[in-house]
């Protein structure tokens, strides 16, 4: 796939060089070892991801914290243990159409936003015959718990501030409406009551609102379903998300914004600084993790377990 165009301002991919940062202060040697071969699997994914899309030539580009492990470290972030990968939204339903049957289904499992066992406003691509369970119990049985990829699909954003703002309390309500579908557990009074009064709402004027289809033209789009907390962090120039770069991940080429440093600093401010050491954590999203076995297997053990500490992601 040919680099797009860059634009008149888009600088040329520069990469700061680091090699092999260990995980430090809070990971064990078997933490260590256990997110190592996970991040080998993802990047497995990420591979036969990337070949669907370039084979119908759909658009997609490295996000979050995997942009970020892309333009720091040339890879995965040491301690990461996630990949996320960001599609308008034209780009992202045209995946779903014509791409997603490509899959291998004894392999992989591709997880649609709002599907049958899905409640969410994402998407993932899951490997079968793992288990990646995070710090919740699900309410239906049925959702699919094996390592994934996140899919985030990016809408159009309003030129007009006062309806922009409404766009973000509308997401906040649809996301509000999956967690609670899927089981979301918290120890925040706030959310618990606010998950409670959404689930009472419809879905699909305030996931249409937020959408705007028709805005094709908007100078800005948002991420809002990617569930960022902060508005101000989840709106870019439309420009950011649809020019891309091709970028050196691990021992692949990838594409990201050819933007990255802007957007990758309105994401994490000075994102070439390392964290300190003792910043170094961990990123477990799992709370049971096996590579080698469905999550069907761990289904008993999820029941009887109770989680000490909830998960803040809300993904």
């Amino acid at each position: 796939m040919k680099t797009a165009a860059l634009g008149e301002n888009a600088e040329p991919l520069q990469h700061t060089q680091f090699t092999g940062l260990p995980c430090t202060g809070a990971c064990d040697m078997e933490t260590e070892k256990k997110l190592t071969a996970h991040q080998a699997l993802l990047l497995e994914m990420l591979k036969d991801f990337d070949a669907v899309c370039r084979k119908h030539k759909i658009r997609y580009q490295l996000f979050a914290g995997t942009a970020l492990g892309a333009a720091r470290h040339q890879g995965f972030i040491p301690w990461d243990d996630d990949v996320d990968v960001i599609l308008t939204r034209a780009e992202y339903e045209r995946f779903f159409r014509e791409a997603a049957g490509d899959f291998d289904p004894e392999r992989y499992y591709v997880q649609q936003e709002h599907g049958p066992h899905w409640p969410m406003q994402f998407s993932k691509l899951r490997r079968n015959h793992t288990a990646c369970i995070e710090k919740y119990h699900p309410k239906d049985r049925e959702i699919h718990q094996g390592v994934y990829l996140d899919i985030f699909p990016c809408d159009n954003l309003s030129d007009c501030a006062l309806i922009r703002r409404a766009q973000f309390i509308a997401s906040k309500i649809v996301i509000a409406k999956g967690l609670y579908a899927r089981g979301y557990e918290t120890s925040s009074t706030v959310r618990k009551l606010f998950m409670q009064g959404c689930r009472l709402l419809p879905l699909k004027g305030p996931a249409a609102f937020c959408i705007r289809r028709k805005d094709t033209q908007s100078q800005f789009v948002h991420t809002f379903f990617g569930a960022g907390s902060k508005y101000e962090k989840n709106i870019f120039p439309r420009t950011w998300i649809e020019q891309s770069v091709e970028i050196r991940f691990e021992d692949g080429v990838f594409p990201i914004s050819a933007h990255y440093d802007e957007l990758l600093t309105r994401l994490y401010g000075d994102y070439r600084v390392l964290p300190s050491p003792e910043e170094r954590k961990c990123k477990e999203h799992a709370a049971i993790l096996d590579l080698e076995h469905s999550y069907t297997a761990h289904l008993p053990e999820l029941d009887a377990t109770q989680f000490d500490v909830l998960t803040k992601s809300i993904r």
